[in-house]
């Protein structure tokens, strides 16, 4: 079997191994593939792994051998599935891998909103503190969790554990799924439709996949029915926001600050309108990126592939 990996360095820049792949064939691993060169990378292999590049049906067309792409993410918005599976070929990505950690930096966020950690820092750093005529001092407004309300919008693994996570911080949980249910499983945290979340919540923290239905779910109309001074955060992916709208509504102070790991181009070639709005943290798309996490995205690849080959394919996309 021919294996090539197109994105190796997104997810090992050189502090893990693909060793484990070797055992299923002849493996190249490319650093970074431009979308240009992605045909003439894949014309001789049997499986491709890959992680961001748009994988399309005439891609597909010019790899008469291929039958397995690896998804190296939960997200497979970027394969055209369909296509894949009229050609017979098998499609797999990595569910679960980095729920504790997305979990994690979903709260570093927060918490960046709620006390500017970061900025603090950097003015004790340049002298304010030593300066200051009182014995302390704050540059921006610092906000308690305890007796806010959460809106979690996507209620899969993450959404979950993002909810229970908020409890111990005294927090009210809503959330709302795509397939509407009555209980969420989880004392303390109530299902609502999405209608109510985004009026209701104090916090409103995206955790859905992207479709063609929920593209720029957040827009002027969405925001403008939240809570007046509510916080955004988005560690889902960037195409679930309009940046130009959610900019707008940080400078009008409709919206009392937004931070996310994710945006609508990545990396961001062309700027965000996001990059001059006042109360906003933007991280360049790490919360999954943990060594923990990735060691384990690694190991479910080779893990899907040998499930492959045995004949009994495991976390197959179905479209």
């Amino acid at each position: 079997m021919e294996i090539v990996i197109l994105e190796g360095s997104a997810v090992n820049p050189g502090d893990l191994s693909w060793d484990a792949l070797r055992a299923f064939g002849t493996l190249t691993v490319y650093d970074n593939t431009p979308q240009s060169e992605m045909a003439s990378r894949i014309k001789n292999v049997d499986a491709v792994l890959l992680n961001k590049l748009n994988f399309t049906a005439e891609l597909m067309d010019e790899a008469p051998r291929l039958r397995y792409i690896g998804e190296l993410a939960t997200g497979y918005n970027n394969i055209d599935v369909a296509a894949a599976h009229a050609r017979g070929i098998t499609v797999c990505n990595i569910p679960a891998y980095s729920t504790a950690s997305v979990v994690q930096h979903t709260f570093a966020l927060l918490f960046e909103l709620c006390v500017h950690a970061g900025e603090h820092s950097r003015g004790v750093m340049e002298g304010k503190w030593s300066r200051s005529d009182c014995f302390c001092y704050w540059d921006y407004p610092l906000t308690e969790l305890a007796g806010k309300t959460l809106g979690v919008v996507g209620f899969g693994q993450i959404g979950q554990n993002v909810a229970r996570a908020a409890l111990p911080f005294g927090m009210k949980v809503l959330a709302c799924a795509a397939h509407p249910r009555k209980e969420s499983g989880i004392e303390g945290v109530e299902m609502a439709d999405f209608e109510t979340v985004l009026k209701t919540a104090d916090v409103l923290t995206l955790h859905c996949p992207l479709t063609a239905e929920n593209r720029e779910l957040i827009n002027r109309d969405t925001l403008a029915r939240m809570k007046p001074g509510a916080f955004l955060i988005n560690t889902a992916r960037g195409g679930l926001v309009c940046e130009r709208d959610v900019a707008g509504a940080l400078r009008s102070g409709r919206l009392g600050g937004f931070a996310a790991d994710v945006l609508a181009q990545e990396p961001p070639r062309d700027g965000s309108p996001l990059f001059s709005a006042p109360n906003c943290v933007i991280t360049p798309h790490i919360a999954w990126a943990p060594i923990e996490s990735r060691r384990r995205l690694i190991d479910i690849a080779v893990e899907n592939l040998r499930a492959y080959t045995n004949g009994a394919p495991q976390n197959e996309v179905r479209k």
